[in-house]
C-alpha cells in the first residue's frame, strides 16, 4: 500500500445534523420541522417517500428526532471530544424552524440565533472550523402545510430571507456554507428530502422536478447572498455520492448506468456549471414534466458554487433489467447488490476504490475543489466487559476510504477536507435506528428512546485521533 500524502492545512473532522443529533425539538422557540413528523417503525418509509400524509404527530408512535442525543444540550462536552481527538473542522447544520419557527416570518427568533453563536464559538474555542448545512433533511412544517412546501416558488424567498439572517449572523465565525444537503435525495425520498407529499392525480415527476428547480435556483440567489455578505465565503452543493457501475459490459447496461449517474448528478451539474444540462431536456419530455421558470432564473443559475461536497458510503450497480424486485432495499438510492464486493450489516457495498473512482470523476467534470462531508459505517457496537468497544471494523473500512482520499488526491484531485459521518453515534436518518452506529464516540441510547444518554469514547476514537495528528501519514490500527 502506497504512503498516503495529504496537503498542509487539509481540514479532517467529522459531522452531524442538527435533525438527528440536537433533540429539543421545541426548545428555545423552535418549531415543527419535516423530521420531526417521520417515526420510527412501519410508517417510516411511507411518511419519509410523501406517500402518506403526516402533518400531526401520533400519540402512539415513537418519534427519534425529538430527543436524538440531546447534542442540544450537550454540545459543549461533544465538542470537547472532537477537540480531543483533534478535529479542525465539524459539519453540522442549522435547524432552519430555530431561526424562523414557521419559516415565512420576517424577522428571526433570537433565541435560535444565540444557541447557534454558541455553539460556532465554542468550535473557535477549539481552533474548530465550522461547516454549516442550510438545510439538511429539515423543512418547517408550517411550510409544508400552508405552502406545499419546495413545490411553491414562495420558498424561494423565504429560503434566502433564513440564509442571509445566518450569513450577517454567523459572520465571522462560519466561512464553510452547504446550502442543500443531498440534494439528489429529493427525487428518491422526498418527503424528508423536500417536504414534499403528493396527491393520487397528479405526476410526481413533475413535482419533484419543480421543487428541484426552486431549489436549485435558491441554492444559486443564496451562494450570491454569501459572497455580498463577505467575499471570504465559501459555498458549495451537496451530492450523495457514489458512481453506477453498468452491471455488465452489455451495451443496455452501460446506457442504464449513465442514466442512472445523470439523474443524481443533475442537481450538481446546474450547481457547479450554472445551467441546465443538455440531457435534462429529453429527460423532462420522457417523464411529462414541464418547468415553471421566471425570466430571471437563468441569470440566477449563473451564480455557482465555490466547492463541490459530498457523501460517499458505496458504489452502486445498475443494469437494463433492475426493478424493485431485483433492487437492494438497502438505501433509498437502489441499485442491484455488487456480488463482487463484501456487504456492510445495512447491506451497503463497501468499495473504498469506488470513492477513488467517484472523486476522480467529479472533479473531471466539475473542475472545483471537493470536499468529503460524510463518509462511514453504519454497524452494530457491543461492549465488552470491560466496558469497551473495539470496533476494528469500523477502523478498517476507514483507514481503507482514507488511503482512497489520497489516492485521489495523488491522481490530482484537489481536497479541502473530510468530515466522517456521525462522530458521535445518532439517529440514523435511513431507519431512524441509534442501534445502526456510526461514530468514534458510543451514546447510550437505543432504538426505543431509552438509555442514560452517557458518551463512551470507541477504540476509533483513539485510532481517528492518530490519523490526525499524523495528517493523515500513520493510519495503522492501536
Amino acid at each position: 500500500m502506497s504512503a498516503v500524502t495529504f496537503p498542509e492545512g487539509f481540514l479532517w473532522g467529522g459531522a452531524l445534523a442538527a435533525n438527528q443529533s440536537e433533540g429539543s425539538y421545541l426548545a428555545g422557540g423552535k418549531g415543527l420541522t419535516t423530521v420531526d413528523m417521520i417515526p420510527h417503525g412501519a410508517h417510516r418509509m411511507p411518511v419519509k417517500l410523501g406517500l402518506e400524509k403526516r402533518f400531526a404527530l401520533r400519540s402512539d408512535e415513537y418519534y427519534p428526532s425529538h430527543e436524538a442525543i440531546d447534542f442540544y444540550r450537550r454540545y459543549q462536552d461533544d465538542i470537547a471530544l472532537m477537540a480531543e481527538m483533534g478535529f479542525t473542522v465539524f459539519r453540522t447544520s442549522i435547524a432552519w424552524s430555530r431561526i424562523y419557527p414557521k419559516g415565512d416570518e420576517l424577522t428571526p427568533n433570537e433565541e435560535g440565533i444565540a444557541f447557534y453563536r454558541s455553539l460556532f464559538e465554542e468550535c473557535q474555542k477549539y481552533g474548530i472550523t465550522p461547516l454549516v448545512t442550510l438545510s439538511h433533511f429539515d423543512v418547517p412544517m408550517h411550510l409544508v402545510t400552508e405552502y406545499g412546501s419546495w413545490r411553491n416558488r414562495k420558498m424561494i424567498a423565504f429560503f434566502s430571507r433564513y440564509a442571509r439572517t445566518c450569513f450577517e449572523a454567523f459572520d465571522g465565525l462560519v466561512k464553510y456554507w452547504l446550502t442543500f444537503n443531498e440534494i439528489n435525495i429529493l427525487l428518491h425520498s422526498p418527503f424528508s428530502g423536500a417536504g414534499l407529499v403528493f396527491e393520487p392525480d397528479e405526476n410526481p415527476e413533475q413535482v419533484k422536478y419543480q421543487a428541484a428547480h426552486h431549489e436549485l435556483v435558491a441554492s444559486a440567489l443564496v451562494t450570491k447572498i454569501a459572497h455580498e455578505v463577505n467575499p471570504a465565503n465559501q459555498v458549495g452543493c451537496m451530492l450523495a455520492g457514489g458512481n453506477f457501475y453498468p452491471w455488465s459490459c452489455k451495451p443496455e447496461d452501460v446506457w442504464a448506468a449513465l442514466e442512472k449517474d445523470r439523474e443524481n448528478l443533475f442537481f450538481i451539474d446546474v450547481q457547479a456549471r450554472g445551467a441546465y444540462p443538455s440531457y435534462a431536456a429529453r429527460v423532462f419530455r420522457e417523464k411529462g414534466v414541464e418547468i415553471a421558470m421566471e425570466p430571471e432564473d437563468a441569470a440566477t443559475l449563473r451564480h455557482t458554487v465555490d466547492f463541490v461536497s459530498f457523501s460517499y458510503y458505496a458504489s452502486r450497480c445498475a443494469s437494463a433489467e433492475m426493478n424493485e424486485q431485483n433492487s437492494s432495499a438497502a438505501n433509498v438510492v437502489k441499485s442491484l447488490t455488487n456480488p463482487h464486493l463484501p456487504r456492510s450489516e445495512w447491506g451497503w457495498g463497501i468499495d473504498p476504490l469506488g470513492l477513488r473512482i467517484t472523486m476522480n470523476m467529479m472533479y473531471d467534470r466539475y473542475q472545483k475543489p471537493l470536499f468529503l462531508v460524510e463518509n462511514g459505517l453504519g454497524a452494530h457496537d457491543e461492549m465488552n466487559a470491560d466496558g469497551e468497544i473495539n470496533d476494528d471494523y469500523r477502523i478498517s473500512y476507514l483507514k481503507q476510504h482514507i488511503q482512497a482520499m489520497g489516492d485521489a488526491i495523488a491522481d490530482g484531485v484537489p481536497l479541502i477536507g473530510y468530515t466522517t459521518w456521525g462522530c458521535i453515534d445518532l439517529v440514523a436518518a435511513s431507519t431512524g435506528e441509534m442501534s445502526k452506529r456510526y461514530g468514534f464516540v458510543y451514546v447510550d441510547r437505543d432504538d426505543q428512546g431509552n438509555g442514560s444518554l452517557e458518551r463512551i469514547r470507541k477504540k476509533s476514537f483513539w485510532w481517528y485521533k492518530q490519523v490526525i495528528a499524523s495528517n493523515g501519514r500513520n493510519l495503522d490500527s492501536i
